[in-house]
């Protein structure tokens, strides 16, 4: 629901504790936001940014994150919402994107720069790229009540939309490459 909607109360309630519990460990409605808010940022973007070990191409390590990204955001539909919804009407709130460490945006960006030394795609920023993958694994679950209700696709048709969507975008993201 964001910071604005929900009450203290509410929260107690739905953590099955009394308000003053809520209160006594995050002191604010806002601290304990703030760290739902982080919690939130690190399940988006850890799946794309996580190191992978497994050996690979660039290409291959890729397609991974990917997929892996798409799948954390299908599995948590309302984060994208949460995170534009509060950045737009709080804009304090990218803060919380500071946390994530440069040190693993390095990471992919070396690995970037590698591949493209090697011949094995195309140059291009990391920022380019990670506007890439976001807007194209964002979008289907923003466009998901359109398709639902404005369409109408019933939910089955809408899920393999979704389904089709990270194959595509896969597809989509390595041939730009």
């Amino acid at each position: 629901k964001g910071f604005a909607l929900p009450s203290t109360t509410e929260i107690a309630r739905e953590a099955g504790c009394n308000q003053a519990l809520v209160h006594y460990y995050f002191r604010t409605k806002e601290q304990l936001f703030i760290r739902i808010f982080e919690e939130k940022i690190k399940i988006f973007a850890g799946a794309f940014f996580s190191i992978d070990e497994k050996p690979g191409t660039f290409l291959e390590k890729l397609t991974r994150k990917i997929e892996a990204h798409f799948d954390i955001i299908a599995q948590n539909p309302k984060i994208p919402f949460l995170i534009i919804n509060e950045i737009t009407t709080n804009p304090q709130r990218i803060k919380a994107l500071h946390k994530y460490p440069a040190s693993i945006i390095r990471k992919v960006n070396e690995e970037l720069e590698e591949a493209i030394a090697q011949g094995e795609v195309r140059p291009i920023t990391v920022l380019d790229l990670i506007l890439t993958v976001l807007s194209l694994n964002v979008l289907p679950q923003l466009l998901r009540p359109i398709l639902e209700e404005v369409m109408p696709l019933p939910p089955e048709e809408v899920q393999k939309l979704i389904a089709r969507r990270k194959e595509e975008n896969v597809k989509l993201i390595i041939n730009s490459l």
